[in-house]
């Protein structure tokens, strides 16, 4: 009787599935907050980059 010895490498597991790291009610309330500052912002430069994150959060919600 003889015996086979498998020497094939193992399968690659799955890589665990990605979990979302903000829920769409923390996208709200970063553009709520991001909306409050921006009313007391005065230096155009950083107004402008507050516009741009505001509209880049809202294509997430």
């Amino acid at each position: 009787m003889t015996t086979h010895i498998d020497t094939t490498p193992p399968a690659p597991r799955e890589p665990a599935r990605a979990r979302a790291l903000l829920s769409t009610t923390d996208f709200h309330l970063l553009r709520a907050a991001l909306a409050s500052h921006a009313r007391a912002v005065e230096d155009p430069g950083e107004l402008a980059r507050i516009n741009a994150l505001f509209h880049r959060l809202g294509n997430y919600n």
